[in-house]
């Protein structure tokens, strides 16, 4: 027994020898796994600029294009829609904003001003625009562009001089004054769409030497205002302007007019004589009966060619355009309307 015993002592202290070096050898695995771990490259991120990722307002006009804003979006004779991300934002309740104290560092916050602002331009109720920081509790100022959408507005409200793109459009307006555009040279488009206008002054438009889009559809209209001689698109569609309403040979002189959109007004004749840089003439929806063979064409000149004129709308009408054949020699295409 005590030979055979001997006989097993080396294969046991083998045995407890292989477990002890198992036990050792599994700690330098482990912090050898650590040492191994991948460490983070710091100097990857040694060329990334993190101070131009901040946006400011200073900023915001680089990087936003809204010089073709309304470019993008087709009125044609679809039933008016809004376009998410247009509207500016409702203004916020005075009792819920914060407390204009001081700052943590101590220095005076800056106050809104009563009535003007250090630029030496008035704003309007509750707007607050100071230079360099171009935004207000009514209308929201993006670069020259004054975005009053939906705003409870009954007034057009007062505008910074520099401004080229305003949008008021769903608000309570009833009325244009030559005032409120007085000094703005830049201003080259209006949008008034979706108002209560009912009226407007006569200069109201006329002195805006870079007017070129003057948007008024959806209003109360009876009679339409001068306009200057740089505009190109009048879309006074769906409001109630009778023939009378026009003043006469209202858009002889216009010379860069390429888009009128008179539709779903009153209208009983086409108002003549037409500029010849005219593309489009939307006068459908009217009550128009009859036309003259000069409206479109000189009847003297039977070699004239209106390339331009491309798009006439007289559907809606009851005016039979089948009666009038030598009205349309001089055009591309004939007019859309009843020819029986």
């Amino acid at each position: 027994v005590t030979l055979a015993r001997c006989r097993m002592c080396p294969l046991g202290w083998l045995g407890v020898a292989s477990l002890c070096l198992g036990t050792l050898w599994a700690v330098p695995a482990k912090e050898r796994k650590k040492a191994e771990k991948p460490k983070t490259d710091l100097t990857l991120y040694g060329n990334l600029d993190l101070d131009n990722y901040d946006l400011t307002l200073d900023n915001y006009g680089e990087i936003l294009d809204l010089s073709n804003y309304e470019e993008l979006y087709d009125y044609g004779d679809l039933a008016p829609k809004i376009e998410v991300g247009t509207l500016a934002p409702r203004p916020k309740d005075p009792k819920t904003l914060p407390d204009l104290g001081l700052t943590t560092a101590g220095t005076p916050k800056l106050q809104p001003p009563t009535g003007a602002v250090p630029g030496g331009f008035p704003m309007p109720r509750g707007c607050f625009c100071p230079p360099g920081l171009p935004s207000c509790l009514l209308c929201l100022c993006l670069g020259t562009s004054v975005y009053c959408d939906d705003t409870d507005l009954d007034h057009i409200p007062a505008l910074p001089p520099d401004t080229t793109y305003l949008y008021a459009r769903f608000n309570r307006i009833g009325a244009v004054r030559a005032s409120d555009f007085t000094g703005l040279e830049k201003l080259k488009h209006i949008d008034l769409s979706s108002n209560s206008i009912s009226w407007a002054d006569e200069d109201a438009f006329r002195l805006l030497p870079s007017l070129q889009e003057l948007l008024l559809p959806e209003n109360r209209l009876t009679a339409l205002p001068e306009l200057p001689r740089s505009i190109v698109r009048l879309d006074a569609r769906l409001n109630r302007i009778p023939s009378a309403g026009l003043r006469p040979e209202a858009f002889r002189d216009l010379k860069q007019l390429q888009f009128l959109h008179l539709s779903d007004n009153q209208l009983d004749f086409i108002p003549v004589p037409l500029p010849e840089s005219l593309r489009s003439l939307h006068l459908q929806n009217n009550n128009i009966q009859t036309m003259h063979e000069d409206t479109f064409c000189d009847s003297q000149d039977h070699g004239q060619i209106r390339r331009a004129l491309e798009d006439i709308r007289l559907d809606g009408n009851p005016i039979n355009l089948s009666l009038f054949p030598n009205a349309y020699f001089c055009l591309p295409r004939l007019p859309t309307g009843r020819f029986s």
